[in-house]
């Protein structure tokens, strides 16, 4: 007889599938003996496992590129969005049940209104307990990636974002590096491989050799591991900043035209979120001016209390 599959749609970025594991776990805990199947990008795989919750990753690069699985979901749970195009992708499946937000274009699927005010992680929890199933928002935390090598000594900046919006100055970032770097820490530069130029600029404007610079070097589970390990993290609103707090590492995250209360560190933890107050468009091409008003100075403070705190 076979396993009951329960479909997750979640293919989206990297702090999407982070905020999204309380729900998953919440999923798992609620249908122990279903096969528990993650719609998400392939790149993602290792790190989806790692969470526990998860016995397979269906690879699904975004919407409209969702497959079909080979047999028939008894639950198909659209943690994609508010819908429609993601309702569309699940529909097609034809799940026995189908749990999402509702929406317009589909009248006869019940489900709890779409709220914008909402943190991600309570978002996706409050779903599941419209339903009945319960779900701890904090329950955030990933182990560490076994095998990897020790930078437990490292302080980490990462100057990539997403989009431009959500990008502090490169040369605010290495100004950083270099003060941190001047008092003693091991500071290394990480990002993917697109932002290979873009760390290496950090590094040279703050007289940092090219070896601090990991950007493009590392897998996922590898910069995981160094997350963990590290003493600090310093970054934007970018899904790199939701490791720190799946680790419980300490973190200094810049925030811009989202506020943290959306998108910031979920519950207790050595997390400062910085934030000017105000509001914009998160996939906008340049700075948003509430990033700009960021400075260095407040940034370094805050680094600094928390190398001291947590030493």
């Amino acid at each position: 007889m076979s396993q009951d599959i329960v479909l997750v749609l979640r293919a989206l970025g990297l702090g999407d599938l982070l905020t999204g594991i309380p729900a998953l776990r919440g999923l798992r805990r609620a249908y122990p003996d279903a096969h528990l199947v993650l719609a998400t990008p392939e790149r993602f795989a290792d790190l989806a496992m790692l969470s526990g919750a998860v016995d397979e990753v269906h690879p699904t690069p975004g919407l409209g590129q969702l497959a079909p699985l080979r047999d028939t979901p008894a639950l198909a749970v659209n943690l994609h969005g508010s819908g429609p195009e993601s309702l569309a992708d699940l529909v097609a499946l034809n799940p026995r049940t189908l749990l999402s937000h509702r929406h317009d274009a589909y009248p006869d699927l019940t489900g709890p209104r779409w709220r914008t005010d909402l943190h991600e992680v309570d978002r996706w929890c409050g779903l599941l307990e419209w339903a009945g199933i319960p779900c701890d928002p904090e329950d955030l935390t990933i182990s560490r990636p076994p095998g990897q090598p020790d930078r437990s000594s490292a302080v980490v900046i990462h100057p990539g974002a997403a989009y431009g919006a959500r990008r502090w100055p490169a040369e605010r970032f290495a100004t950083v590096a270099a003060a941190l770097h001047d008092g003693g820490s091991d500071v290394v530069i990480t990002g993917d491989h697109s932002e290979v130029e873009l760390a290496r600029s950090v590094a040279e404007m703050a007289g940092l050799p090219q070896t601090r610079v990991l950007a493009g070097t590392l897998g996922l589970l590898e910069l995981v591991a160094l997350i963990h390990d590290c003493r600090l993290l310093i970054c934007g609103d970018t899904g790199v900043g939701h490791i720190a707090t799946a680790t419980g590492t300490p973190s200094v995250l810049l925030f811009g035209p989202t506020p943290p209360s959306r998108w910031g560190p979920r519950g207790a933890g050595p997390h400062i979120a910085v934030w000017a107050g105000d509001k914009g468009d998160p996939h906008a091409e340049d700075p948003h001016p509430g990033l700009l008003l960021i400075t260095v100075s407040r940034v370094l403070e805050a680094s600094r209390n928390l190398l001291r705190e947590c030493a």
